[in-house]
Parts: C-alpha cells; structure tokens; sequence
C-alpha cells in the first residue's frame, strides 16, 4: 500500500525550530512539502525538483530547508526562524503515476 507518514510538528515559540519528517512507503518518493492554514488553501512550501533543484516560496527562503534520505526513504523539511504565520497543517506530497499521494498531515503550531 502506497502511503506517506508525516511527523514533527508541534507547538513552538515563535524563533524556534521544527523538523519534519514524511517516511514514504516502498516505491514511491516525496517530493514536496505543503500547508494549509485554516481557511487558506493549501499552498506548496518547498520541493525537491528534477536534477534535485530546491524551490521554496518567498515566505520561507532562508529559513527552511529540504533535504531527502535517500536510505530511509524520508522527506524532511527543517524550520528555523519560525514565525506565527507558519501555523498550519504540513503535509508531504508524492507522485505516481499521475495520482497525488498525500499524508495526513501534522500540525505545527507557532505561538508564544
């Protein structure tokens, strides 16, 4: 069975850090990290393209980083400098065969 499993998120002060991380099952491979905060649709946050190009959008550059295990097959995103406006559901996304594959999500938290 084809899944992701998300991990990490939890409450932290705003400044803090968070690492996520997204263990996908044999034969398939996150690319992608989302977000989605209440009433917002989700929105891609940084993904690992071909050739391994890293893209982030503007709100997180330089403060949040994507990196792939290749030997765990695990898809992390490491958060520093976290802001309350990074509250929001985190969810990794892969791609077979056409299909989106996602995670149920965790929740990260920014408040002091």
């Amino acid at each position: 069975q084809m899944q992701l499993v998300e991990s990490g998120g939890g409450l932290v002060q705003p400044g803090g850090s968070l690492k996520l991380s997204c263990a996908a099952s044999r034969g398939i491979f996150a690319t992608g990290w989302y977000r989605q905060a209440p009433g917002s649709p989700r929105e891609l946050v940084a993904e690992i393209g071909n050739g391994g190009v890293r893209n982030y959008i503007d709100s997180v550059k330089g403060r949040f980083t994507i990196a792939r295990d290749i030997v765990r097959n695990t898809l992390v995103l490491t958060m520093n400098s976290l802001k309350p406006e990074d509250t929001a559901v985190y969810y990794c996304n892969a791609n077979f065969g056409g299909t989106d594959i996602w995670g149920q999500g965790t929740q990260v938290t920014v408040s002091s």
